[in-house]
């Protein structure tokens, strides 16, 4: 199970995501030094969770510092806007146009 979906993470604002890394890291910190002093680890799957996470935040943060993903509070202001497909032409329409140009 997750810890926390992407578009959760999408929705935070920078400082709530700030506070969650943070959060994940101490909570990271603290199962590794449990696993090096050779402790029972409840979930060990829990380190493989909490790693994804933290990659999953901080991808998000890079993608909105470099503009690829709007900010939370941009993208709720903007509706979203469907892709335009270039127009797909057969090998002898071109062909046909080519020879009219002329």
């Amino acid at each position: 199970m997750a810890i926390i979906r992407l578009k959760e993470i999408q929705g935070m604002s920078s400082e709530d995501r700030g506070k969650k890394l943070v959060d994940l890291r101490v909570e990271l910190a603290r199962i590794k030094t449990m696993v090096k002093a050779g402790g029972a680890v409840e979930n060990p799957t829990r380190v493989r969770e909490i790693r994804k996470t933290i990659a999953q935040i901080l991808t998000v943060e890079n993608e909105v510092k470099l503009g690829i993903r709007k900010g939370a509070e941009k993208e709720e202001e903007q509706p979203k806007k469907k892709a335009e497909k270039p127009e797909k032409r057969s090998k002898a329409k071109k062909e046909a146009e080519g020879t009219e140009a002329q």
